[in-house]
């Protein structure tokens, strides 16, 4: 199969009226070296071994266009694939693991990528990045077995390989896992000077600051005229034993606060069951972040990045101004895509 990129990225970029820029028109041209690399005959493979990398590790700031860039070819590439949330899928490496009965870690490792096979040739994590322990000892091996297994892998992230999990607890254990990705992957760069989410075809829509009284009746006007017609039902998500309560639950659009969300101890697979049974989320009373309320905004920032993945419209009300929006010291690298996706996610053409 014959595919000029540039010429499809063009007509893609028109299509959805995008500007195109030569940094981007660089990027289409490594990818499709990559495709070429990956997607040609085996002997030709055998031939130009010395190149063959199964993975592309796209990195640079936010707002650049990185995903825009990645899910068009993703979407281009014939054959399985998955696009997959990185927490979404340690979750299920984990539960696999745990509901073996094989008692060999290594035979369940490789019967979890073997699994995996046999739904995709290509898997696709958007926004990578690693900030539980356990996730950051497995996966070393996990990945090993993947590139073994011929899969192929594409990654969006904001930070080169040699730099993730920076700082982190045990780091030593995760150096493995940037040896392998290192060798396996193209890694690319991507450098576009504004964040394309704060342009001005999208300006904010859904999003109010300061909490005062004209705001608080913006947002609850929204919300009348968005559940009109529609019921209340509370609703009860079970997981894993532990219960969470949607109380203000109107047929998929719910009104939650931060505190509901971010000042208990959930984690990802909370996050994922309550955005996946949700279309549109008003989240009320988000604080101003420092040191002394880390945990919550990293909560805050795991949440939103679930939502965002699952593409769910949001609105927001928040004690600062989306650009005056302040962070704790430890993650105001991670908070600052947090930031860009707030743009969007509360734009009024993402809806």
């Amino acid at each position: 199969m014959q595919k000029s990129f540039v010429k499809e990225f063009k007509l893609y970029c028109k299509k959805k009226n995008l500007d195109v820029n030569s940094h981007q028109i660089k990027l289409i041209k490594k990818l499709e070296e990559y495709y070429k690399l990956n997607y040609k005959s085996f002997i030709s493979k055998i031939l130009s071994k010395k190149n063959y990398k199964k993975g592309f590790y796209l990195y640079g700031d936010v707002g650049v266009g990185k995903t825009m860039i990645l899910d068009f070819f993703f979407n281009i590439v014939d054959g399985k694939k998955l696009k997959l949330h990185f927490n979404e899928f340690m979750l299920s490496f984990h539960d696999f693991v745990h509901q073996s009965k094989d008692k060999n870690d290594e035979n369940k490792l490789s019967k979890f990528v073997k699994k995996l096979k046999s739904k995709a040739k290509l898997i696709y994590f958007d926004e990578f990045q690693v900030t539980n322990i356990v996730d950051a000892m497995i996966l070393g091996k996990l990945f090993d077995e993947i590139f073994k297994e011929d899969l192929k892998i594409i990654v969006t992230s904001n930070i080169k390989i040699e730099n993730l999990y920076k700082d982190g607890l045990q780091r030593d254990q995760f150096k493995p896992f940037i040896k392998i990705m290192q060798k396996q992957s193209f890694e690319y760069q991507l450098n576009i000077d504004d964040d394309y989410r704060k342009s001005k075809g999208n300006k904010t829509q859904r999003y109010y600051s300061p909490l005062n009284q004209e705001n608080n009746f913006k947002i609850n006007k929204l919300f009348r005229v968005m559940t009109k017609d529609k019921a209340l039902k509370e609703k009860i998500l079970n997981i894993k034993g532990r219960k969470f309560i949607l109380k203000n639950f109107y047929d998929g659009i719910v009104r939650l606060t931060f505190k509901e969300v971010c000042d208990k101890n959930l984690g990802s697979e909370d996050y994922i069951k309550i955005v996946k049974n949700c279309f549109f989320i008003v989240m009320e009373n988000v604080p101003a972040f420092n040191d002394l309320n880390s945990n919550q905004q990293q909560r805050f920032i795991t949440f939103l990045d679930i939502v965002y993945d699952q593409n769910i419209p949001m609105a927001i009300s928040a004690e600062q101004n989306i650009d005056k929006l302040t962070s704790s010291s430890l993650l105001e690298k991670p908070f600052k895509r947090t930031i860009s996706r707030l743009y969007e996610l509360t734009s009024k053409k993402h809806l």
